[in-house]
């Protein structure tokens, strides 16, 4: 096997489980917290906020190794525009839970609306 099969391998794998641990955060902050995440105190937003990271960061290993006619860039602008969708849904989510929602919800969607917009009309483009 050469290298870049072995690396496109290893970021499938690991972009995957980044997906599934991410998502499990997001869907079920407390059996996330105990079976994996034995800090206290436990905390739901904290949680899923970690979970649309380890999403988003999936989904930049996967959109490189499954779609490699993407550019880094491409890939940079969706996969942190789905990070940054689902934080703004834990905090849609949480949102009796603390912080800002009137401020914060409406600068996190706005700001993963411009990055996957961004990151779609790029791919797009160079597609055509």
């Amino acid at each position: 096997m050469d290298g870049s099969r072995g690396a496109t391998r290893l970021a499938v794998g690991v972009g995957a489980g980044l997906l599934a641990l991410g998502l499990w955060a997001m869907v079920d902050p407390q059996s996330f917290f105990d079976r994996i995440a034995l800090f206290e105190p436990y905390n739901q937003h904290f949680l899923q906020d970690l979970g649309a990271l380890q999403i988003g960061l999936g989904a930049v290993l996967l959109l490189a190794a499954l779609i490699p006619t993407l550019d880094a860039l491409t890939v940079a602008l969706v996969g942190v525009g789905i990070g940054g969708a689902l934080h703004a849904v834990s905090h849609v989510i949480g949102i009796d839970l603390g912080g800002r929602p009137a401020v914060d919800i409406p600068i996190f969607g706005g700001l993963a609306v411009v990055l996957l917009v961004a990151g779609v009309m790029r791919w797009r483009g160079r597609r055509a």
